[in-house]
């Protein structure tokens, strides 16, 4: 189970890269034309996460790729001044990222189908180290004195960081220097330096920096001079952190003072006490020692760190001292008092952190699986109410005949009522005496007494038929209560099913919200390619979007891919002409191509158009006089009867063939795609101006609304979306022309097609007859448009609208041109549902060739698996926060962490990290990255050791960033361990397990 879980967050950190891919191409693509350091910034970012994501996966030969592209990138960000940066450059840049994404499928197919390696040695050989030596001799190396610009989101924006880097730098190294030496002027050299500090500070307008210098000078003055170096050293520590915080941006987390515990401080005669002391003590600055109150080695400082040297060991042993040190952050403290400052442990409001929050990553599988499932329930649910139909009519017939039955019920009564009155008027004969009838001869004599003393219409009279016609009277009675409460719970079922349509429909509408995708996801490779092209074929080409925001289905974009970069492909090499050729005729040098997607009704259009030469309808027939067919059909084609022609399998207008075009397959492509997901296109041009392709495709392919229709006894299923109208059609507005029917419709002749004439069946057809009766008993027209043209639709009967689900048809005998799908509905009954363009085309071809028959087209099988995703629970132990900006380097680390026992937490960011804590999460330790979005490493671990709960938190780092600089950074903030990208799995352990083991004992 875990090396499943394994191989699935590796293929979902594979999707992610993916993603970070297309970020590069984006901002790497036209650095000819607009360089901005922002663009380089994202591109730096997206290199990095695909160097470090990629070394924690295992895929060491994409980060060694990333890792080369990323140098590029920061020599390219540094030195942007000095360089020369054509198009050969950017080329090579796109170059490399194509090596990337080239390594990606590799690996992707390595994972799945079990290769040895991502790609062939030949290829890394000749094809991907060429590359990259190419850029390595245009750029060269990075400085490694420029790590600290890549920590810089921007360039030269604020001059504090750079004097941090210099000139506290050059004193703290001073004050290193007078500790080792161990320099009998060691107080004043302190006091001198915090002066020194304290005056840059002022400069700088750094109020905390400045409190801090004034709270070291004050307790070196203080201090005892046996616990001068304490002090010191605590002095140089508690400097070491603020530049850290400086130099990452985080001013607010500068600590206004020192506090020490552990050292002694003398007390001296207040007139002793020098002036500019006085006031500090009378607010409190000074702080009293607070002793501990166990072992005194529980207060030593325990850096624990991942491959550390032994130099930074040392210096790190030098700082630690022999005590314990607290930073108090007075401004935190008293943060209601001063302005601006907020209080302690609220973090700035974000008002789209409810948005972030609240979204997942979830495997495109389980949401085909979902939609597979209201599949069947819209099925199930069309059964119910087909069922609660038959239980009205039944309902309804019982009600019937219990009218029926009361009629006879007050007829009974009647007659009831006749024979208990002949009854009572009748003179009674006295029974023969007997001893076997003497019980009832008493009995008889008593009541013929009773009955003596009172008249008919003072005392009923009753006898032995009375008993059966009461009976039957009450069981009528009976029978009409129950069949009302039938009705009434009937009426409920209604009503229910009723509620069940609604939450359906708004189910299916979530659900297809689920399923969306923003066009983008594909418009945006398009410019990158086009930007290849036009450097490779030295054709200036600009591509214009509209509508990328528009969505589609996901599977329908995934089908989307591949038509649309074929037609790009022929815009580019058929359409725009060359720069010289397009001046000539008036034409800017720079081509044009444009996509554009709007939303019309249930269909989502696509225009992609040129402003090149257009298509030459004439070359189009001769081309196809070439191939075969028939002068006289050519001679009688429309222009897009003609232009339908560039669609067919092995057509070709062009007279060369090369890498882009000319082969016959690429428009071919293009329809059979469209075909699978029903989608159609349309061709129009104008010679000289240019050519517009116009897709059009479904909203959703998972459910939709049809017209069920009856011809020739056989029901099938219309889109809604591709019928314009439908109307009943009299006898006597029907035209015969040429041999064809046809009907005028606003102005426009429009022929008329019955369809029940192109049903022809080779076996004998079970005609079953629906129990539901049709909306429509008479023929009726379908008004759809074919090819730009208007065609009528005639059926026999129709039963009106209906959403249903869509099922494709596996197995191995194709379908008939124009049925490409079906549904079931609710009697059970499979409806195919009819692709009217293809339907219609195939009607056409038929007709112009004078044949009457289907001609069968083979079907794609559509295979479909679903395993379920398998999840373990870990037991709880000791819980582990780590802080990742990528959900898969995050759910890899977990799975280890959860292997070795860990309880695991996860956070996006370091914002959402602290937030977390805030909100009351306990954890014994924290993993953190360094550069992740809204809040980074170095300022969680400021604002974190901040907070007097969390002070003695562990925090260790897990980075791609490997300079000595970084590490230094992180350690000066308070980082307890400090690990790079691939890590040691075994160490990792073994140093949380030290991390931890303080904290849960304490």
């Amino acid at each position: 189970m875990s090396d499943a879980k394994e191989l699935e967050i590796r293929l979902q950190f594979l999707d992610e890269a993916q993603e970070y891919l297309e970020t590069l191409g984006t901002h790497l693509m036209g650095l000819t034309q607009t360089f901005e350091a922002s663009t380089i910034n994202e591109a730096l970012r997206a290199a990095h996460s695909i160097k470090g994501g990629a070394a924690l996966m295992g895929f060491q030969l994409l980060s060694d790729l990333a890792h080369h592209l990323e140098d590029s990138l920061k020599v390219l960000k540094v030195q942007r001044g000095k360089l020369d940066i054509d198009a050969d450059l950017e080329q090579l840049l796109l170059a490399a990222v194509d090596c990337l994404s080239q390594v990606m499928v590799g690996q992707r197919q390595c994972l799945s189908q079990g290769h040895q390696s991502p790609v062939e040695e030949r290829w890394l050989e000749h094809h991907a180290a060429p590359i990259f030596e190419r850029l390595h001799d245009r750029l060269g190396d990075p400085i490694e004195e420029d790590a600290y610009s890549m920590l810089s989101p921007e360039d030269g924006q604020d001059v504090i960081p750079l004097l941090f880097q210099s000139e506290v730098e050059g004193c703290l190294q001073r004050l290193e220097g007078v500790l080792s030496e161990q320099s009998p002027c060691l107080r004043e050299e302190v006091q001198i330096l915090a002066q020194e500090l304290g005056g840059l500070g002022e400069m700088l307008q750094l109020e905390a920096f400045v409190s801090l210098c004034q709270s070291v000078a004050n307790q070196v003055t203080l201090v005892a001079e046996d616990d001068l170096v304490i002090v010191v050293q605590e002095a140089l520590a508690v400097w070491r952190r603020a530049q850290a915080l400086v130099l990452t941006g985080h001013l607010g987390e500068i600590p206004t003072q020192m506090v020490v515990v552990g050292a002694t401080f003398e007390s001296i005669p207040i007139a002793e006490i020098p002036g500019d002391i006085i006031p500090h003590l009378e607010d409190g600055d000074i702080t009293a020692p607070v002793w501990p109150l166990g072992d005194d080695s529980a207060l030593q400082p325990d850096y624990l760190e991942a491959d550390i040297t032994d130099d930074v060991a040392a210096s790190w042993s030098e700082l630690g001292g022999n005590a314990k040190f607290e930073f108090a952050d007075t401004a935190a403290a008293h943060g209601a008092n001063i302005p601006g400052t907020a209080a302690p442990g609220s973090p700035a409001p974000n008002l789209d952190e409810a948005d972030s929050d609240s979204t997942v990553r979830v495997p495109v599988k389980q949401i085909n699986q979902l939609s597979d499932l209201f599949g069947e329930l819209t099925i199930e649910r069309h059964r119910l109410e087909l069922e609660v139909s038959r239980l009205r009519g039944l309902v309804g017939t019982l009600q019937t005949r219990m009218r029926t039955l009361d009629q006879v019920n007050s007829d009974l009564r009647a007659a009831y009522d006749r024979v208990a009155t002949q009854d009572a008027s009748a003179p009674r004969l006295p029974t023969a005496p007997g001893l076997q009838n003497g019980l009832a001869l008493v009995s008889q004599t008593a009541d013929t007494t009773l009955q003596s003393q009172f008249d008919v219409l003072e005392l009923d009279h009753y006898r032995d038929l009375h008993l059966p016609f009461r009976e039957i009277i009450e069981t009528i009675i009976q029978l009409q209560e129950v069949g009302a409460d039938i009705e009434l719970s009937l009426d409920g079922t209604e009503q229910t099913t009723h509620t069940l349509r609604k939450t359906s429909r708004q189910l299916q509408k979530n659900l297809t919200q689920l399923r969306m995708r923003p066009l983008a996801d594909v418009f945006d490779r398009y410019p990158r390619s086009l930007r290849q092209m036009s450097l490779q074929y030295n054709k200036p080409v600009e591509l214009k979007l509209k509508g990328d925001r528009t969505l589609v289905d996901r599977n329908v974009l995934e089908a989307l891919q591949e038509p649309l970069m074929h037609i790009i492909r022929n815009c580019f090499d058929h359409g725009i002409e060359d720069a010289e050729t397009r001046q000539q005729r008036g034409k800017p040098a720079v081509g044009t191509i444009a996509i554009s997607a709007q939303q019309q009704s249930s269909r989502t259009v696509i225009t992609i158009s040129d402003d090149g030469g257009g298509i030459a309808v004439e070359k189009i027939r001769d081309r196809a006089r070439q191939m075969g067919l028939d002068d006289g059909l050519l001679a009688a084609a429309s222009t897009q009867e003609l232009l339908s022609l560039i669609f067919e399998p092995g057509f070709s207008t062009a007279k060369t063939v090369t890498d882009l075009s000319g082969r016959g397959i690429g428009m071919d492509v293009v329809r059979s795609k469209l075909k699978e997901i029903r989608g159609d296109i349309q061709v129009d041009t104008q010679l000289g101006a240019g050519t517009t392709f116009t897709i059009s495709i479904p909203f959703t392919l998972s459910v939709t609304r049809v017209l069920i229709t009856e011809s020739k006894g056989m029901r099938m299923a219309f889109p809604v979306d591709a019928i314009e109208e439908i109307f009943a059609l009299p006898a006597e507005y029907i035209l015969a022309t040429a041999g064809r029917e046809s009907f005028e419709w606003n102005g426009e002749l429009v022929q008329l097609v019955r369809l029940a004439d192109w049903l022809h069946f080779n076996c004998p057809v079970v005609i079953e007859s629906p129990e539901t009766a049709p909306a429509i008993s008479t023929p009726t027209v379908m008004l759809v448009r074919a090819n730009q043209k208007l065609v009528g639709l005639q059926v026999e009967r129709s039963w009106g609208e209906q959403e249903v689900a869509l099922r494709r048809v596996v197995g191995n005998l194709p379908m008939p041109k124009g049925f490409n799908s079906c549904t079931i509905m609710g009697d059970g009954q499979v409806v195919p549902l009819i692709n009217t363009a293809e339907l219609l085309y195939w009607i056409a071809s038929c007709e112009a060739s004078g044949a009457a028959t289907l001609d069968d087209t083979p079907m794609q099988a559509y295979l479909t698996s679903g395993p379920g995703y398998e999840t373990s629970t870990a037991a709880r132990k000791p819980t582990v926060l780590l802080v990742d900006d990528s959900i898969n380097v995050r759910r890899l680390l977990a799975l280890t962490l959860e292997k070795a026992g860990y309880q695991v937490a996860q956070a996006k960011d370091g914002q959402d990290a602290l937030d977390k804590l805030t909100a009351g999460l306990a954890v014994e330790a924290v993993i953190c990255d360094v550069e992740m979005p809204r809040l980074d490493g170095y300022g969680f671990l400021a604002r974190l050791k901040a907070e007097t709960e969390h002070e003695d938190l562990p925090v260790a780092m897990l980075t791609s960033r490997s300079s000595q600089k970084h590490r230094q950074l992180a350690m000066s903030l308070g980082a307890a361990a400090y690990f790079t990208k691939p890590y040691n799995e075994q160490t990792l352990l073994k140093t949380l397990e030290d991390l931890i083991q303080p904290v849960l004992v304490s």
